[in-house]
């Protein structure tokens, strides 16, 4: 596959199943992922994997997590929180654990983590394989954070559900992006050194 085609193709899986990705496939992920920009050469980027029996102890940090954020949780709800560690064959959380005395801004560190996992998931589909890129609560929180083995200042940025699509693949929504791109042509910028754009001198429209 062409890599113009592996990008215009991509999407998040619905449903994920068996085989996932074996010892060499996963190196391939990480070192696509390893790829990624990263300003300064700092290397934030973690890799947690979770698979095999492991994902039924991180079910239950979902669950325990859900618990603790609503305490009026039903049973039925908690059980379905422990099933989203069982949507694929691996879960991979990817972390920015940022080095807050380099020069590089912290944004910047965790967006280069953000890329490392968007690698990995264009390695994934270019592997046969699939998947889906998942937050919520569960990210943010410092008891799932410290079970992961990081820091409170550390970020999740990712969990990455990968596994073989277990539905046909259907093709991808067309996106648009016309309406998100804006050719800048020097509008707003002073006149002269120093002072201030002409709309904001006279009320005129600026460009």
């Amino acid at each position: 596959m062409q890599a113009i085609d592996l990008l215009l193709r991509r999407r998040s899986a619905k449903v994920l199943a068996e085989p996932g990705p074996d010892e060499g496939a996963l190196a391939l992920l990480l070192e696509s992922a390893a790829r990624a920009p990263d300003h300064g050469r700092l290397r934030p980027w973690r890799f947690i994997a979770i698979r095999g029996a492991s994902r039924q102890r991180f079910g239950e940090l979902m669950a325990e997590q859900l618990r603790r954020a609503r305490p009026a949780s039903t049973a039925e709800a908690l059980a379905r929180e422990r099933h989203k560690a069982f949507r694929a064959p691996l879960i991979l959380v990817v972390a920015a654990v940022c080095d807050p005395k380099a020069k590089v801004p912290q944004i910047e560190q965790i967006l280069s983590a953000g890329a490392a996992a968007g690698n990995i998931l264009l390695a994934a589909k270019a592997l046969g394989f699939n998947a889906v890129w998942k937050t919520g609560a569960a990210a943010y929180d410092e008891t799932i954070k410290a079970a992961l083995g990081l820091d409170g200042n550390d970020c999740i940025v990712a969990f990455l559900y990968v596994g073989t699509e277990a539905t046909e693949e259907a093709p991808p929504a067309r996106t648009e992006w016309r309406d998100r791109l804006v050719e800048w042509q020097g509008q707003g910028l002073p006149d002269q050194a120093g002072a201030p754009p002409r709309s904001q001198r006279d009320g005129s429209p600026s460009g």
